[in-house]
């Protein structure tokens, strides 16, 4: 009987192993057929700058990503935009451009990044960026009536100017056209700053989302960096204006031109003219207000001026 024990337990055990063997091969056949798993890791070789250092609600910024190794891809995500990145020398230094709206209120808020090095390694990152409360100021202004209190002819013409301007906004270039520094657009003095809270005749309230330069009718105005015309024609408020593209979401604007010199579709260069200043639309007087706008928020155009890029 003990024999016969021994000898079933045996074979069970052989039986067992056998199976184990067979199952075993099968799995590391399928596993040797299946792709390589790609690695996802937090990146410590990962490093981000950003200009300017502290930035303050109504800031545009200048990220700059770099990496230990060769990236391939390198995305963001801030303040719930998508942070378009183009890449610098041997795909190790990495440019972005964001900013943050007048409404942002003070406080930290998390820019995460998504990368993927020349490895097929992928990373992610998330860094901190603090943003500061700005100091603004209030005016009062007048204004002919017709742009406080528009007529039904008037309002048409605003309507149409605002589905001209809803689709030369909605357009967004991932790539970057913008190349080394923002240059003024002309050389003058600066009456009036952005951020500022304007009444209008007493009644009409705004806040000045530009930067107004105190020139005379028929100043030459440059293009700030290199872009493609988005919109270039008359507007009601705006007057005779002009939407440039920079790319990575970022758009400037020039307003009250008495002459445009360009038209949709053309590709500017840095410094290129491509009007003549005047006081066209709701103007109280000649001067050029120029605008900067990144996907849907207005930034201070004194603040990209002053940034150092490559």
């Amino acid at each position: 009987m003990s024999v016969f024990v021994r000898f079933r337990h045996t074979s069970v055990s052989k039986f067992a192993i056998l199976l184990l063997c067979v199952l075993g091969g099968a799995l590391a056949l399928c596993a040797s057929e299946l792709p390589a798993a790609k690695s996802k890791v937090t990146a410590p070789d990962l490093a981000v700058y950003w200009q300017p250092t502290a930035p303050v609600n109504g800031s545009p910024i200048i990220f700059r990503v770099t990496s230990a190794e060769h990236l391939t891809a390198l995305s963001g995500k801030w303040l719930g935009h998508q942070v378009f990145f183009s890449a610098g020398s041997h795909g190790k230094v990495w440019y972005g451009f964001a900013g943050a709206s007048l409404a942002t209120r003070p406080g930290n808020y998390p820019l995460e990044l998504n990368a993927e090095t020349i490895s097929s390694k992928k990373i992610s990152f998330q860094k901190q960026i603090t943003i500061g409360k700005g100091h603004y100021h209030s005016i009062a202004a007048s204004v002919p009536k017709r742009f406080t209190e528009p007529n039904p002819e008037q309002l048409h013409k605003i309507s149409e100017d605002k589905t001209l301007k809803e689709r030369a906004f909605a357009h967004v270039t991932p790539e970057q056209e913008w190349a080394g520094s923002f240059r003024p657009p002309v050389k003058a003095q600066i009456s009036d700053v952005f951020g500022t809270s304007r009444t209008f005749n007493g009644r009409v309230q705004s806040v000045h989302q530009g930067l107004d330069y105190a020139v005379p009718e028929g100043t030459p105005v440059a293009a700030v960096n290199a872009g493609s015309v988005l919109l270039a024609g008359p507007l009601f408020f705006e007057g005779n204006c002009i939407v440039l593209d920079h790319g990575q979401g970022l758009l400037t604007l020039y307003m009250h031109l008495s002459k445009i010199e360009v038209k949709a579709g053309d590709h500017v260069t840095a410094g290129q003219t491509i009007g003549v200043s005047g006081g066209t639309g709701r103007a109280t007087g000649p001067h050029l207000h120029v605008a900067v706008r990144w996907q849907g928020v207005y930034l201070n155009p004194a603040t990209l001026l002053s940034l150092k890029l490559p």
